[in-house]
C-alpha cells in the first residue's frame, strides 16, 4: 500500500521543487513529475502512473489544481481510482478518499459538478436557440466544412480522453491479459477468462476490443509489446495425458463431458492452448493416452 505522489507545472520553465519536498515530506517515495498544461487531459506521466497503482495504494498530490483544472475532470480521475480500490489525497486541500470526512468533501464536489454542468447544458441550449434565430448553425465550423486540420484535432482528443480511461482501468484485467498470454493462451481464450469474471451489467470484451487496448497501451510504454506476438501451437504434454488417465481411472463412468469438465476446473489448456474442453478434444486425449498405455484399450 504505496504513497505515490504526482507533480506538475505548466512550462518548462516552472520548477516542481517545492511540491517534490511536500509531497516526500508527507512520505511518498515515489513521486513522478510532469510539465503540462492542467487543462490538457492528454498527459502521458499522469496516464502512466494511474496505471501503476495498485489497490490500497494512495496517489497523493500538493493541491486539486495539480491533477486537475476542471471539476469534471478531476472527479471522473478519483471516481477512477476508487472503482480498482485505490485512494486520493490532496495535502493542501480537506480530500482524503480513505477518511471519512475525505468522502464528504468528494460528495459535496460530486454535487457541485452536476450543479455546473446543468448550468453549462442551460447555457448551451440557450445559445443554440438565440444562434438559430440569428440564422446561424450550432456546432464545430470546421467540422461541418469536412477540414482535414479540424477533424484530426477532435480525433487527436477523443483519442486522448479514450487512453486516459484505459490507463485508469487497465489494473483490473492487464494482468490477467499478461499471465494468460505467458502461459500461451490465445486471444479467444483470454477473452473468455476475461468475460466470465466481468461484473454484471459492465461491457463485454471481444477480441478486437482486447487487441486495441492491448496496442493502445503497448504504443504507450504501458504493456509490453510481446503480448501481441503469436502463440504457436502446442502439443499436448505427457502430463496432459496423465491427468486425464488420472480422471477416467478414478471414475470410470464418466463422460467426455464431465472429463472435459474436471478439466476445465483444474484449468488445464486444451492442446491448442483454449480454456473450453470440448468432447472430441477429450476424445482425441483420451485416445493418446491409451495408445501411451495409460489407459486400457477401449
Amino acid at each position: 500500500m504505496a504513497l505515490v505522489g504526482y507533480a506538475r507545472v505548466s512550462t518548462e520553465d516552472q520548477a516542481t521543487r517545492r511540491q517534490l519536498d511536500e509531497l516526500r515530506a508527507a512520505g511518498c517515495g515515489e513521486v513522478a513529475e510532469e510539465h503540462a498544461s492542467g487543462g490538457d487531459r492528454d498527459r502521458p506521466v499522469l496516464a502512466r502512473t494511474l496505471a501503476r497503482l495498485r489497490p490500497g495504494d494512495t496517489l497523493v498530490v500538493v493541491s486539486l489544481d495539480r491533477l486537475a483544472r476542471s471539476l469534471s475532470h478531476l472527479l471522473e480521475v478519483i471516481e477512477g481510482l476508487q472503482a480498482r480500490g485505490v485512494h486520493f489525497r490532496s495535502l493542501r486541500d480537506p480530500v482524503d478518499t480513505a477518511s471519512p470526512q475525505g468522502l464528504f468533501t468528494l460528495q459535496v464536489l460530486g454535487a457541485a459538478a452536476q450543479l455546473e454542468r446543468a448550468l453549462i447544458r442551460e447555457r448551451t441550449r440557450s445559445g443554440m436557440q438565440a444562434a438559430a434565430a440569428r440564422g446561424r448553425q450550432a456546432g464545430n465550423p470546421g467540422l461541418r466544412a469536412g477540414d482535414p486540420a479540424a477533424i484530426r484535432q477532435v480525433t487527436a482528443a477523443r483519442r486522448a480522453a479514450w487512453l486516459e480511461g484505459l490507463a485508469a482501468g487497465a489494473d483490473a484485467w492487464l494482468p490477467a491479459v499478461q499471465r494468460l498470454r505467458a502461459e500461451g493462451r490465445p486471444w479467444e481464450a483470454v477473452v473468455r477468462y476475461l468475460n466470465a469474471r466481468q461484473p454484471v451489467g459492465a461491457p463485454r470484451w471481444t477480441g478486437e476490443r482486447l487487441l486495441r487496448a492491448v496496442r493502445a497501451l503497448a504504443a504507450e510504454g504501458m504493456a509490453d509489446r510481446s503480448l501481441l506476438d503469436p502463440v504457436p501451437r502446442r502439443a499436448a504434454p505427457d502430463r496432459l495425458l496423465a491427468v486425464v488417465a488420472g480422471i477416467v481411472l478414478s471414475d470410470p463412468e464418466a463422460t467426455l463431458r464431465e472429463i472435459g469438465a474436471r478439466l476445465e476446473a483444474l484449468r488445464e489448456p486444451t492442446p491448442r492452448g483454449g480454456a473450453h474442453w470440448r468432447p472430441g478434444s477429450v476424445a482425441h486425449v483420451l485416445a493418446r493416452a491409451r495408445k501411451a498405455g495409460l489407459l486400457p484399450a477401449a
